[in-house]
């Protein structure tokens, strides 16, 4: 299943276009939507609210037309911001159950479901306290729960651990994850953040300067071609590289002295001797080997390449 697709989708702020000519399906689940700073991604995430008309394209979000319904797109969706928006002067449970009568519900019934995302959130003990008093984490918080006040099908979260401490940021994400994984909720996590998205999403979205870079399944992207190991040497030795690639293996990567290889259908003693051989002939030392782990961040780094 889908909830939204893109095609050839172009946004202009004036002059400046900041996404161009994107196509993509979403799909159903928990998705990452990862990039640099200024990659695009709240811009993409406003154009899916129907916030801002796109210059050229079209796109549809929950069967709805992201440039001629935007009214009923925001009535299913549940935004989470990244800066704050909280309203001076109300409590947690006002501002929470006014998000509610803004997308549709009765006031009676927003208030009593204000009063079950902020115990579900954590914010039970300060739902009468005004939103100014709280702290950057209960202030993160209380956007997650004006995002799920109306029982949305599709949630996008914009740098939900922005501010968080370490013990914060644990209880967020698992936050998500119960949303997505045990709620069923569709969420789309849009941050630069790479272990917050490692740890939420099964799916994830790259972007850079407007585009889609890269897109699939975490545990795919994560699938290595070959045996690769990596490799650390005591200083950088050129010498040692080329000898290992005169024996057959790719080099992938070579960050100071550290060494990334793939071989084909060897096991770890005989890449041992091998290594330990190129080291001997080229004067380098080794620290140590040990077969690779492909990580989102690698994944991330040769998108950007």
């Amino acid at each position: 299943m889908t909830v939204a697709t893109i095609e050839n989708l172009t946004i202009r702020y004036g002059r400046k276009v900041a996404v161009r000519d994107l196509s993509v399906t979403v799909p159903a689940g928990c998705v990452g939507l990862l990039g640099p700073n200024g990659a695009g991604k709240t811009t993409l995430l406003k154009a899916l609210l129907g916030f801002l008309r796109p210059a050229r394209g079209r796109g549809t979000v929950l069967g709805c037309d992201i440039a001629r319904e935007g009214l009923r797109l925001r009535q299913r969706i549940g935004l989470m911001p990244e800066i704050d928006c909280h309203i001076p002067g109300m409590n947690a449970v006002s501002f929470v159950g006014y998000a509610g009568e803004l997308c549709g519900m009765p006031p009676a019934a927003a208030l009593q479901r204000a009063h079950e995302v902020l115990e579900y959130v954590g914010l039970g003990e300060a739902r009468y306290r005004n939103i100014e008093t709280y702290s950057t984490g209960m202030k993160q918080r209380i956007k997650l729960a004006q995002a799920l006040v109306h029982g949305p099908q599709l949630v996008f979260l914009d740098e939900p651990t922005n501010g968080l401490d370490p013990a914060g940021r644990d209880e967020m994400l698992a936050l998500i994850r119960d949303i997505s994984h045990g709620k069923g909720v569709n969420v789309v996590v849009s941050s630069h953040l790479l272990p917050d998205i490692e740890r939420t999403c099964d799916q994830v979205i790259v972007m850079q300067r407007g585009q889609i870079v890269r897109q699939g399944q975490v545990a795919e992207l994560r699938a290595l071609t070959g045996t690769q190991f990596d490799v650390e040497l005591r200083v950088a030795a050129p010498a040692f590289a080329a000898a290992v690639q005169a024996r057959g293996a790719t080099l992938v990567r070579e960050m100071g002295n550290q060494y990334r290889f793939t071989l084909n259908g060897n096991s770890a003693t005989e890449v041992g001797r091998m290594l330990f051989e190129c080291a001997r002939v080229s004067g380098a030392q080794v620290r140590g080997f040990r077969p690779a782990v492909r990580s989102l961040e690698d994944i991330f780094l040769e998108a950007m390449e």
